[in-house]
């Protein structure tokens, strides 16, 4: 019976970080977000505040439902095995991305989002448009870290 109260307990957990998270989502884009530029057009400016906000918590959800696959009495050991390895795996994911995304930084970019996937690396870039140059660089950065070619790297430039 305890086992049953313990999924009820990390379940009503996690719906209610879920709840939290629509909260302040939806509190965050409708507190003045926009900039004016001098034209008095509002653009949104926190495309990557919001993204990365989302990415979080989209990423602490699943390294909650992770652990409580390993918490849990009730799951097998291959579960657990299997829980363990996808935390590493995200841990790994995130330290990817924080590299690529400071390194591309480095290079003179405002801003920058790295969204990895097993096949496939995003890269958005703070800019209107990009020059060949620059693709280039961001392109030789992601392939020393990732080794993936370049047919699965996927560049936006994100006004």
């Amino acid at each position: 019976m305890v086992t049953k109260k313990k999924k009820i307990i990390v379940l009503s957990v996690m719906m209610g970080l879920l709840v939290l998270t629509g909260f302040l989502n939806i509190t965050l884009n409708q507190s003045g977000q926009g900039i004016v530029d001098t034209g008095g057009n509002v653009t949104t400016a926190n495309f990557f505040t919001s993204y990365r906000a989302e990415r979080d918590t989209a990423r602490d959800q699943e390294k909650l439902y992770y652990t409580a696959i390993l918490e849990s009495a009730s799951s097998t050991a291959e579960a657990k095995e299997s829980a363990q390895t996808a935390l590493a795996n995200i841990a790994a994911q995130i330290e990817s991305e924080l590299y690529l995304e400071g390194n591309i930084k480095a290079k003179g970019f405002d801003d920058v989002i790295v969204s990895m996937s097993n096949n496939f690396v995003n890269v958005m870039v703070k800019a209107t448009e990009l020059t060949d140059a620059q693709v280039a660089q961001i392109v030789q950065v992601v392939q020393e870290q990732t080794s993936k070619s370049i047919d699965n790297i996927k560049i936006i430039p994100v006004e």
